[in-house]
């Protein structure tokens, strides 16, 4: 379990002033629609394998 100490460091550097507390929410912000719209697209193109234009489009390409 974390100490106390640990919470107060990680408030003090993070949380305590208003624009390191914005910043914070900034960054988290971008980082998490990073992995979320990775882990969509992840779902659903395993979802729609075979039907993509990616997956068939050497079908119909003239070689």
């Amino acid at each position: 379990m974390a100490s106390p100490s640990m919470f107060g460091q990680v408030y003090s550097t993070f949380f305590r002033r208003s624009s390191a507390f914005a910043l914070t929410i900034v960054v988290g912000v971008l980082f998490f629609e990073r992995a979320f719209d990775q882990g969509v697209d992840a779902i659903y193109e395993s979802i729609n394998k075979g039907k993509m234009w990616k997956h068939i489009k050497h079908k119909y390409e003239e070689q």
